[in-house]
């Protein structure tokens, strides 16, 4: 286990190892693996120890995650039951964030979430977080919100409520923003929280192939298009990008998480550095960014699509048109070629 804050735990036990209380847990909007894996794990753990508990999601998220979802644990979706969402809410004794760190990733709910006036609790991986909640876990080292939540638990004391419905969400969690175990796995910690997790005996196969092997026929032929037809090759930039507009969104019948990993495809290319996906939306352009080695596609993000993230992973947006958003990103590349070179 690695040092977290110990004041903040010291401030987060006080609330929650106490009598039992309503909790909500909230990810981030558009919930990826780590997200909903984070959630639900530790909406399960602390379940376990008492409290009533319920995670209210901002949006959808992709099917593919709906397995890890209990009757223990109910799950809201504020876009769809806003009136019980809101009422949640406004009803807990203290709020979760997991696995944002700026209140705009909340979506729709941030007024909510600004207004509650009892105690507000960020656990988050993300680097540069911004003050909206009173107690903060923010550890930009860790691979994940979920192996960052597994440590949490055991310096609350809680690691004996940890099951193995628990241990399964939190499993995902870690393993889907690693990309299966093939990025940011450098620190033991990672491992050793991945071995503590098998210990719960949960089915790690069964846990990938519900993750990585069931997705849509649509989807499959969604990322065919996109591989042969939409990406970009800038070889001396050692740079790739994939755009995809919302017309052929709707041509091959895209559903939340369709277009999960497909960034990552481009930097299987051999001399391929950093990866850019562009997806057209209703009133933005969303970017997601990846990167390998020492470019710093967080950094890339902020300063040109208002976004940030971790130095290999970011996203962003534009309120650029489609192909403006397409064009300035083209136009960037002359500006990091040494730098691209040298990552």
């Amino acid at each position: 286990m690695k040092n977290i804050d110990t004041e903040q735990i010291n401030h987060i036990a006080k609330i929650i190892t106490g009598k039992p209380t309503c909790v909500v847990v909230v990810p981030h909007i558009n919930p990826d693996g780590d997200a909903i894996g984070s959630a639900i794990g530790l909406a399960t753990i602390l379940k376990n120890y008492g409290h009533v508990v319920q995670v209210v999601v901002p949006n959808d998220f992709p099917s593919f995650y709906n397995w890890l979802i209990n009757e223990d644990v109910p799950v809201i979706n504020y876009d769809r039951k806003k009136a019980a969402a809101t009422n949640t809410l406004e009803q807990a004794d203290c709020i979760f964030c997991l696995d944002f760190n700026e209140i705009s990733r909340a979506g729709k709910m941030k007024q909510t979430i600004l207004d509650f006036n009892k105690p507000k609790i960020l656990v988050d991986h993300h680097p540069n977080p911004k003050n909206f909640c009173d107690y903060m876990v923010s550890e930009p080292s860790y691979s994940s919100t979920a192996e960052l939540v597994y440590d949490v638990a055991a310096q609350l004391g809680l690691s004996n409520h940890i099951t193995n419905q628990a241990a399964t969400a939190l499993f995902t969690g870690i393993m889907t923003d690693t990309g299966s175990f093939s990025h940011n796995i450098s620190d033991p910690n990672t491992f050793k929280v991945v071995s503590e997790l098998l210990n719960y005996n949960i089915d790690a196969d069964t846990i990938h192939a519900n993750v990585y092997h069931n997705y849509s026929a649509d989807r499959m032929k969604l990322l065919g298009h996109c591989l042969a037809n939409k990406m970009e090759i800038f070889p001396e930039y050692k740079t790739a990008m994939i755009s995809i507009t919302k017309k052929e969104l709707a041509e091959f019948s895209f559903t939340p998480g369709d277009t999960e990993g497909f960034v990552n495809y481009p930097l299987s290319i051999s001399g391929i550095i950093f990866s850019v996906l562009f997806i057209e939306k209703d009133d933005h352009i969303k970017l997601s960014l990846r990167s390998k080695g020492s470019f710093p596609a967080n950094a890339f993000s902020e300063k040109h699509f208002d976004g940030g993230g971790h130095l290999n992973a970011a996203g962003g947006e534009s309120k650029l048109s489609f192909d403006d958003a397409i064009e300035l990103f083209k136009s960037l590349l002359p500006q990091y070629k040494n730098q691209l070179l040298d990552s």
